[in-house]
């Protein structure tokens, strides 16, 4: 379904035939192995680079065919300077060559280790360049069906180091995220007639075959428990609602685990509130805040990640029938509170609503973090490049914004104060779902807060970084996968001792 690039790790030494990638620094100084097929070459690679004035800054690319030495291709990336280079440059720095391997439509290539480096060791650089090599070959081809439709792709990339073996040993962990994070990408997006929440659970139910305890609870089990809100959003579908719980038990027997929530809206027609007809086919991905949660699951467990975590999705799909949830109907959720359902295009927070009460009161966690496709006002105030971030803890919330520093999917800080609460008060019920025109991101967040108690919480609002996002080196699917590699790097930089 979508294209795992083949990776291998060997010792440095200059290869005799195919494609290299190397590397200069600022200043046109060429790494080791670009040195030997220069000389290799007697001097054609640094006669090449002064006639196209490359100078090794970053994002310099020279191209060279037939360079000597036995090699089909030459690619010569700048790196600006080598000893600047932090992890995450390193990481966008293999996104790049991949990119620019596919542009050339090479399916197989090796690339030269990275010398002069700081911030990183030799071979943990080789393991981050085939990590973002990674990532940016994913596609997504599963129903093109012509020969001509399909792009071609990366294969294999072979990656030289001093120290293969550790190398090998450091890419271990980042294969599993990646492997999380392709997952993602996949559920987000297939079509909402193939996926949509019983096919959704199952697919999650198969995770239990990488260690994950995997648990589904159908309507009766909902309907049992109080869990209303998210029902109603459900009840215009012929396709049922499910719950699914899925848990990584890697760190002490009776430990508190960590909590993450998705919204998993498997389509939304915006059911009586029908949305516009522009643009609705990308609905299929209103499950994204879902897909996040299942693919970090999978990376937990293949990484075997040392702490105790549970990962829950609320399935749903909001269409419309006779059947359907109406504008002004009140619902009880498990809370016991209730809610005035005045549009029922916004729904995502309905099934959230139900889903952190159920975990909360279930598990005890340390904290709940909800990922959710909620508002489009979130893309008015952030466009596509942050994700909005609400929480009710300092800690986590900076926890939170160093982990999206340090790895690329960024969050804001939004603000949660008592007069953006009062918006959602209803003079018949608790509370209503929506709190009118302005502050939409912020006034979905209250709502949420009201199920979350005293538990430290934050809600990431994803409807501008999770599908039809910025394009980045690591991916060019309109399915980012965002929010696996986020909440793993907060998972793996502070709970895990």
């Amino acid at each position: 379904m979508n294209s795992t690039l083949k990776t291998a790790f060997e010792r440095s030494a200059l290869p005799r035939s195919g494609t290299l990638v190397a590397f200069a620094e600022e200043g046109a100084a060429l790494g080791p192995l670009a040195s030997q097929l220069d000389k290799a070459a007697k001097g054609q690679v640094t006669r090449a680079m002064k006639a196209a004035a490359f100078e090794g800054k970053k994002e310099q690319v020279l191209d060279l065919v037939a360079p000597g030495g036995g090699l089909d291709r030459l690619i010569l990336m700048g790196l600006g300077k080598a000893d600047a280079l932090t992890a995450r440059e390193i990481e966008l720095l293999g996104g790049a060559i991949a990119g620019t391997l596919q542009a050339a439509k090479a399916r197989t290539a090796t690339v030269a280790p990275l010398h002069g480096l700081k911030a990183v060791k030799e071979d943990e650089a080789s393991a981050l360049m085939a990590s973002g090599a990674s990532l940016r070959s994913y596609s997504f081809a599963a129903y093109k069906t012509k020969k001509g439709g399909k792009t071609p792709v990366l294969e294999a990339l072979t990656l030289l180091s001093g120290d293969a073996a550790a190398a090998r040993k450091a890419f271990v962990p980042l294969e599993a995220v990646r492997d999380g994070n392709h997952l993602a990408r996949n559920l987000v997006n297939e079509p909402a007639n193939v996926l949509h929440p019983v096919e959704f659970a199952a697919r999650a139910k198969a995770l239990a075959k990488a260690g994950l305890q995997v648990d589904v609870l159908s309507p009766a089990q909902m309907k049992k428990l109080g869990m209303n809100a998210l029902l109603g959003v459900a009840q215009g579908s012929e396709h049922e609602a499910r719950l699914v719980v899925m848990r990584w038990n890697g760190g002490k027997k009776g430990d508190a685990p960590l909590a993450f929530i998705g919204k998993g809206v498997t389509f939304d027609t915006g059911g009586v509130s029908i949305k516009p007809a522009a643009g609705m086919e990308d609905m299929k991905g209103d499950m994204a805040g879902a897909a996040a949660v299942t693919g970090l699951m999978l990376a937990l467990a293949r990484r075997k990640a040392k702490c105790n975590v549970v990962g829950a999705i609320g399935l749903v799909e909001n269409a419309i029938d006779g059947k359907a949830q109406r504008p002004g109907d009140i619902v009880k959720s498990m809370s016991g509170q209730t809610i005035a359902v005045l549009n029922t295009d916004a729904e995502g927070r309905l099934v959230l609503a139900d889903v952190l009460w159920y975990i909360q009161d279930r598990f005890k966690p340390k904290f709940m973090v909800n990922l959710a496709t909620l508002t489009g006002a979130m893309m008015v105030a952030l466009g596509k490049e942050y994700a909005g971030m609400f929480s009710n803890n300092d800690d986590l919330a900076n926890r939170l914004f160093a982990s999206g520093g340090a790895t690329g999917e960024k969050v804001w800080r939004m603000p949660l104060a008592p007069e953006y609460d009062k918006l959602i008060d209803h003079d018949v019920a608790d509370m209503k779902n929506i709190g009118g025109r302005y502050g939409g991101a912020i006034t979905a967040a209250q709502f949420l807060q009201r199920f979350v108690n005293n538990v430290p919480w934050a809600h990431l609002d994803v409807a501008g970084t999770a599908m039809d996002s910025t394009k980045t080196p690591l991916n060019q699917s309109w399915a980012s996968g965002w929010g696996v590699r986020l909440l793993n790097e907060l998972v793996a930089r502070h709970y895990e001792g």
